[in-house]
């Protein structure tokens, strides 16, 4: 079945993935190495090949429209899909004898993952490495199912039948745009209120929603949880969410350090709530990695 001629041109799409990052088309542009206006020219277009608005634009930068957000989603399927396709490829082409399948939640794969395979990559060049990203529930699964070498999850534990070793350390916060009522408050937010309050979430089985949800719970008793305003699938919809205004978001310190930095986010003071969570590689139980695993493994000690 041929694609519909609405189906926008990879580049474009990540461009889009680019501006939701940054919240700036100038800034996207630069990391793409393309002019400014070249890039404005490509998201207009986009958009005229669409049929909506998918960014709302201001003197302060580029956020997403609701129709945006969703585009977004689907344009990050869509460039992991193809950035598989292109490392498969490349290893058919070069005949590499050397595989690594490695899958991780968005937080790693996003923020973590691209320096530890800069650093495989100059110690083993000869190695193809395909790196999906997905949930920590559906990584344990993929693990579990020997559809990679490798995985990545965040959480208090490694998941059940896996055996791992933490990598990193990593601290939710939660997150509103400047104009929020929340980011000029004094007081601490409460478990209580924050649990009663609508949140921009991660789905269910993410390992942001599983820490979140266990701290609420560690503070009023087992039945409280989050009360999602959105559920989104990616990190980058979430930051996009946030610096949009939809309202407080709860996501790794990790995604938000230059915005924070640069207080076009703020973090919201909470009272009593727990939110550290360790980042953990992961592999079958009774099977220690090798190999390329094993060398990827060593360079997240390192950093």
């Amino acid at each position: 079945m041929a694609l519909s001629p609405l189906v926008p041109e990879l580049s474009a799409l990540e461009l889009l993935l680019a501006v939701a990052r940054h919240g700036s088309v100038g800034q996207a542009a630069v990391e793409l190495g393309i002019s400014q206006p070249a890039a404005s020219a490509r998201i207009k277009g986009m958009e005229r090949q669409l049929g909506v608005a998918l960014l709302v634009r201001s003197p302060r930068g580029s956020r997403p429209t609701p129709q945006g957000l969703l585009v977004i989603e689907w344009a990050r399927q869509v460039i992991e899909a193809a950035q598989a396709l292109d490392a498969g490829i490349a290893a058919l082409r070069e005949d590499r004898d050397a595989r690594l399948r490695v899958v991780a939640s968005l937080t790693v794969a996003e923020y973590l993952m691209p320096g530890w395979l800069l650093a495989l990559r100059a110690a083993r060049p000869d190695t193809a490495v395909t790196l999906r990203a997905a949930n920590s529930a559906a990584v344990a699964e993929q693990v579990l199912a020997g559809e990679a070498d490798l995985g990545f999850v965040e959480g208090p534990r490694a998941p059940a039948g896996l055996a791992g070793t933490v990598v990193a350390a990593d601290r939710l916060v939660l997150v509103v745009e400047p104009g929020h009522r929340w980011a000029h408050r004094r007081a601490p937010v409460t478990a209580a209120e924050l649990a009663a309050t609508p949140l921009v979430l991660r789905e269910p089985g993410s390992g942001t929603r599983e820490v979140l949800d266990r701290a609420l719970a560690g503070q009023l008793g087992a039945g409280a949880r989050s009360t999602p305003l959105l559920e989104l699938a990616s990190t980058t919809a979430l930051k996009a969410a946030a610096l949009g205004g939809a309202g407080p978001v709860c996501l790794s310190v990790l995604a938000v350090a230059d915005e924070l930095a640069t207080r076009r986010l703020v973090e919201v003071p909470l009272a009593g709530l727990d939110l550290r969570r360790p980042l953990r590689a992961v592999w079958p139980a009774g099977r220690r990695p090798a190999g390329p695993a094993r060398d990827l493994l060593s360079f997240t000690r390192k950093t």
